[in-house]
């Protein structure tokens, strides 16, 4: 079972910027495609993004996208979210998820992933 650990939260103002991180363990990271999550308090867990295992291919849910980027580094183990332009509907905690099925496309719901971080907060103040 593959352990996903996410770091990077914390408090910003409107249009401020944070980077998020999401760092696997094992060894078959770069065969599957990743994703964000968030779910704010009393909301049900949204995408966000998502990435291709190989990177090449890059998907975003309409009210992240032009402010938020998903990348990864394959040889790190580590997905990333730039999230720029920030604000306080942006606030929840942003989840990493792993694809649940190798070589398989990204996907907008969040039960075609079965391995998941535990969440850091991102706090957006007005």
């Amino acid at each position: 079972q593959v352990q996903l650990v996410e770091s990077g939260g914390g408090s910003v103002q409107a249009g401020g910027s944070l980077r998020l991180s999401c760092a696997a363990s094992g060894r078959t990271f770069s065969s599957y495609a990743m994703g964000w999550f968030r779910q704010a308090p009393g909301k049900e867990r949204e995408f966000v993004a998502a990435v291709t295992w190989s990177g090449a291919e890059t998907y975003y849910s309409d009210s992240v996208k032009d402010r938020f980027t998903i990348s990864r580094e394959n040889a790190k183990n580590t997905v990333y979210l730039q999230m720029n332009s920030l604000n306080p509907e942006d606030t929840a905690v942003y989840y990493c998820a792993r694809k649940r099925a190798p070589y398989s496309n990204p996907g907008f719901r969040d039960t075609g992933y079965d391995s998941w971080g535990q969440g850091t907060q991102v706090t957006v103040s007005s």
